[in-house]
């Protein structure tokens, strides 16, 4: 094709975005080289009684090399692998980066996969190293950086997978199917009716089932930031960072209106005196201590903007929509000093310990999912940048600039007054951890899609694309829980907990061998997910 010089150099095509024709790399049959000079590329082969040029790939497929299209259905900006000069002297094409709808971003299914490695990490080794356990209310550990880095996730994907739009009611129609079956296994996996390792028990009281769960925000923030890209974004090219922001103005909007009636709620809504009843649960897992004699509870309030355990609105609101029965009933704040003796982890309460320390409280209730779900537009953003930025170069700045600024931004916040607190989803620990998460994107894409540095990363490539059964199986104990359930005279005698018993021993230290058997945990899931991936077989909902 390019052999004939003089049809492209002498044919203004391209000036406007009306006309454009995908290149491809393959192998190209010859064009006639009768050809007018006066006439475009496009008048010329209409002229020809020719729609497009077909050519044949390697694999024997036909594929439209140029395509004629009427003005009128020519409005969109211009897409990977197509032709984008506006010279007469000079063509230029962009990279083929994610041109094929089927095509990974191997650095995200890395990024997938390290956050869930991570998740094993701080769950199963927590209990041995409790500062890598999550913040017991204010502050920020290495577990808290978990779900934010679930939802950056699902923001880059959604604006990769609704990059186009071909029926908005049909995308529509997927998205909210698709929000339904994760909400549900989300109830299913955290509500109650599992009981996790060292429990060989199942079932839970309809009246005590949890709804709120890791699933269950995921799900939310992926009903909002899918809206938004369906919905919510503008149709202009995108030629300009004017034009960019143009583009995704009413996005930016959306979760700007979200963070403000966050804050409205948080330190405007009046947070009075409430009770609670405390469960048998919570008075077996505790000595008796003065105070707890009674099994109702009242915690003394009557404030506005605490943002203390006992008193802030975002419990408040998860007491008044879902009910206290609903709630996470062993909340991290337990692990505070007030109410724990072997703060930051679980024990039993100081003697003087206040009532609500017993209180339920849940993680990932309603208003901090909602605050939560503009993690994910910030994904949705980097994923914009992606889609239209076809350099590697400029990704990576406009990236690094966006991260660095929104981690300061957090820093700022915390200076200010507002503090970081996983369970409260502040508006400093978003900040921050949605800054620390594009950060980690630039490191994983330079590494992996710009180097090619991938080897080393594969076993994260493989736990990322089997990102949701292992969560299931892994995360959830739901593996680990069914060996046990196989045991030789004793429940303590099965094959998780002898072997996690035999590598602390070898290592003279529970401690230190119990994060050996958590790296080997992981290991085994790496491996089992490269299994999967050698089958095809890929869990999806």
């Amino acid at each position: 094709l390019f052999g004939y010089r003089n049809i492209f150099n002498h044919s203004p095509f391209l000036l406007k975005e009306k006309n454009k024709y995908n290149v491809g790399s393959c192998t190209c049959t010859k064009i006639s080289r009768r050809w007018n000079s006066q006439l475009t590329l496009a008048e010329y082969l209409t002229a020809r009684g020719m729609s497009s040029l077909t050519v044949v790939t390697d694999s024997g497929e036909r594929a439209p090399l140029l395509c004629i299209s009427s003005p009128e259905l020519s409005h969109s900006h211009p897409r990977d692998g197509e032709i984008v000069s506006s010279s007469l002297d000079e063509i230029a094409v962009s990279k083929p980066t994610l041109s094929d709808p089927k095509q990974r971003l191997v650095s995200l299914d890395v990024f997938r996969g390290l956050t869930i490695a991570l998740m094993i990490l701080v769950d199963d080794a927590g209990k041995a190293f409790p500062s890598i356990n999550h913040s017991p209310w204010f502050g920020v550990t290495l577990a808290d950086f978990v779900m934010p880095f679930f939802l950056f996730i699902v923001g880059v994907s959604a604006s990769l997978v609704f990059k186009k739009v071909s029926c908005k009611p049909q995308a529509t129609k997927k998205v909210l199917l698709r929000t339904v079956k994760l909400f549900i296994l989300g109830v299913v996996l955290q509500g109650g009716y599992f009981h996790g390792r060292n429990n060989l028990s199942y079932g839970v009281d309809i009246a005590k089932i949890r709804w709120m769960g890791v699933l269950q925000r995921i799900s939310i923030g992926y009903l909002f930031a899918s809206i938004l890209e369906i919905w919510f974004a503008n149709d202009y090219p995108v030629d300009s960072s004017k034009a960019f922001i143009r583009r995704y103005f009413f996005q930016a909007l959306a979760g700007i209106l979200i963070g403000l009636s966050y804050l409205i709620l948080v330190y405007g809504l009046y947070v009075p005196d409430w009770f609670f009843e405390i469960s048998s649960l919570n008075m077996e897992s505790r000595s008796p201590v003065s105070g707890y004699g009674s099994s109702t509870q009242t915690v003394n309030c009557g404030v506005r903007g605490s943002l203390e355990p006992p008193c802030n609105v975002v419990g408040l609101i998860d007491r008044l929509l879902l009910g206290e029965k609903h709630l996470y009933q062993r909340p991290v704040y337990r692990r505070t000093k007030e109410c724990s003796v072997n703060s930051p982890d679980y024990g039993p309460p100081p003697s003087n310990a206040p009532g609500w320390c017993l209180a339920p409280f849940d993680p990932e209730g309603i208003l901090s999912s909602l605050m939560a779900a503009i993690t994910c537009l910030v994904g949705l953003h980097f994923g914009h940048i992606l889609v239209h930025v076809q350099d590697h170069l400029q990704r990576v700045i406009f990236w690094s600039v966006f991260s660095v600024f929104l981690t300061l931004a957090g820093y700022v916040l915390e200076l200010a007054g507002v503090p970081l607190s996983k369970p409260l989803y502040t508006l400093s620990y978003m900040f921050i951890t949605a800054g620390v998460s594009g950060l980690l994107l630039v490191v994983l894409y330079y590494i992996v899609d710009v180097k090619c540095f991938q080897k080393p990363m594969i076993l994260f490539q493989w736990m990322g694309m089997n990102a949701l059964i292992l969560y299931a199986l892994a995360a959830c104990d739901l593996f680990s829980g069914a060996l046990q359930g196989f045991y030789w005279y004793s429940p303590e005698n099965n094959l998780v907990d002898i072997t996690e018993r035999f590598i602390q021993a070898a290592f003279n230290s529970k401690k230190w061998g119990t994060l050996v058997f958590v790296m080997l945990e992981i290991l085994f899931w790496g491996l089992v997910a490269g299994f999967l991936h050698a089958k095809k077989v890929y869990i999806k909902l």
